[in-house]
């Protein structure tokens, strides 16, 4: 895999402070108004990172993270009172810039566990940030891969017992994400329907071919992918989008990384 050396990313990682004993402190609170919350919670996060055109995702809802380059880290403070006016937690929000996703999410990862564990009392509304040498000043590229099932309506949706299908389309993402993660270095997460987003370094279309000749073999699941590439997630994700159709229209697996550079 071939990195440019321009290729920068930023990940934004948020963590409820003290979320498990607030849960079933002063006793268990009904697990229904827990998943309020947690909608609630991401609903504001997804908001707050695509007006300034970034990319969000729920992760283990109580941890969220987004791409978020274009967004200086401090401005992630104002979330953090936006939380802290609506609801009764708040957040710790840790920023990586790396050459990968991966690499950019340890680094925020990094962040948060230094200031100590997500369920310390006194470990509250840490805002910290961190860069890999040299991603400081580099100029700032994202790739987005966005995946989906082909023909899921007519193989899963309208010929499928629905639960058959969640399971089919879960093992699909689980085995799409594990083998970006360790092949490639990507951050690759389900956003619903039969939708991946990913994250993901300069890669050229022989890698993706790879990766959905991959997720056929492994699961019996056919997807196809579009890729865009910019200066900030939307940028990139909305060119992936619109690459995204054209293989719905022509039957290609993989459109959008004609521009790309090649690795070598």
């Amino acid at each position: 895999m071939n990195i440019s050396a321009n290729d920068v990313v930023q990940f934004s990682l948020v963590q409820i402070d003290e979320y498990g004993p607030w849960t079933v402190t002063p006793e268990p609170r009904r697990e229904t108004d827990l998943q309020s919350l947690q909608a609630d919670l991401y609903a504001d996060f997804a908001d707050f990172v695509g007006e300034r055109d970034g990319y969000a995702f729920y992760g283990r809802f109580d941890n969220m993270f987004a791409v978020t380059n274009g967004v200086e880290p401090a401005t992630h403070a104002r979330f953090q009172r936006r939380v802290a006016n609506r609801y009764p937690v708040t957040v710790s929000v840790g920023v990586g810039r790396a050459p990968t996703p991966v690499a950019a999410l340890g680094l925020a990862t990094e962040q948060l566990q230094a200031a100590g564990s997500a369920q310390d009392a006194d470990r509250r509304e840490i805002l910290a940030s961190a860069s890999a040498d040299g991603a400081e000043s580099a100029a700032e590229t994202v790739t987005i891969a966005h995946f989906d099932v082909v023909d899921a309506t007519g193989s899963l949706t309208d010929s499928r017992n629905a639960v058959d299908a969640n399971l089919a389309v879960r093992r699909a993402v689980l085995e799409l994400a594990t083998h970006l993660r360790e092949r490639y270095d990507s951050v690759a997460h389900f956003v619903g329907g039969d939708n991946v987003i990913a994250a993901c370094p300069d890669l050229d279309a022989a890698a993706f071919d790879a990766t959905v000749d991959h997720v056929r073999e492994e699961t019996g699941v056919e997807l196809q992918v579009g890729i865009g590439r910019g200066a900030t997630a939307h940028e990139a994700g909305d060119d992936a989008k619109h690459a995204l159709e054209v293989c719905r229209e022509t039957g290609a697996r993989v459109q959008g990384v004609d521009a790309l550079p090649a690795d070598d």
